[in-house]
């Protein structure tokens, strides 16, 4: 009977010190869970890259994957996520109106910080180790593919124009369409598709234009020529961001994230990790 007694008192112990091992030790603080959702690459494996500077910070890091895109910002919206990064302010901006949500409103989302950008390149199935391309490399009746979405194809008609293959009309910029070209060097067709199907299609085009994310899905960074600089237009309004609702943006998780993710450390790893296909944000 007193080594029952004994053994119940033990364990009354135990489990008053928080279960004998399983807690945490004395003067280590809980770590702060921040539920971060993002599509696969690049933005989960940066993300997946930060963990480690966010526990140092305080807070656990938690990546959700998704492959549809288009749930993220509703499952920001409702709270089932603390962020996401996967967009950029147009789309976000598109986001909102859409879905009717106004400053103030429950719902609306907003950035807390630019992290990366997404070049468009231009491709080749035969790139022959060139790094920059102008009207010399094409002939009349040579394809050229570029994205048929609104966006990504006046993107794509810019960075022609900047290698000298076509010439837009005067002051278009991110809203020029086929409709705005001036001229060509070539009489080339461009051959507007899908932008998630353009690399599908690099062997049956001259060159073609391709969103970063796409190239690095579709394994093809090698077919990489040349593409979109930080300093172009398209870069300062097309750079990744971390979103959040209003409510939540001066949120001290979140803003420690923001810091990691510009960190000289991951800064280097994009780099590094995506060999100019992804590149970091000013």
């Amino acid at each position: 009977m007193k080594k029952l007694l004994a053994g119940a008192l033990a364990l009354l112990v135990c489990v008053g010190l928080s279960g004998c091992g399983n807690s945490q030790s004395d003067g280590e603080k809980e770590l702060v869970k921040l539920k971060v959702g993002a599509t696969s690459s690049p933005h989960a494996v940066i993300l997946n890259q930060a963990k480690d500077a966010m526990k140092e910070k305080g807070y656990d890091l938690e990546v959700v994957e998704f492959s549809d895109w288009a749930r993220l910002d509703p499952s920001t919206s409702d709270g089932s996520l603390d962020a996401n990064y996967f967009q950029h302010q147009p789309y976000l901006d598109g986001y909102n109106s859409d879905s009717g949500y106004e400053s103030g409103a429950e719902g609306y989302l907003v950035s807390v910080g630019a992290i990366h950008f997404e070049p468009l390149g231009i491709y080749a199935q035969e790139p022959n180790g060139r790094t920059e391309i102008s009207a010399d490399d094409v002939e009349d009746g040579d394809k050229i593919a570029v994205p048929n979405d609104a966006t990504n194809e006046a993107r794509a008609l810019l960075l022609l124009e900047k290698y000298g293959i076509i010439k837009l009309k005067e002051g278009v910029g991110i809203n020029a369409t086929v409709k705005d070209i001036e001229s060509k060097a070539k009489d080339v067709e461009l051959y507007e598709l899908d932008a998630a199907q353009i690399p599908t299609k690099l062997a049956d085009v001259k060159l073609a234009v391709v969103n970063g994310n796409y190239a690095l899905d579709a394994k093809i960074t090698d077919k990489l020529i040349c593409s979109e600089e930080k300093e172009d237009e398209a870069a300062q309004t097309y750079a990744n961001v971390i979103a959040v609702t209003e409510a939540n943006k001066e949120n001290e998780a979140v803003l420690a994230l923001v810091e990691v993710l510009k960190s000289d450390e991951i800064k280097t790893f994009i780099e590094n990790e995506f060999s100019g296909v992804v590149v970091p944000a000013k």
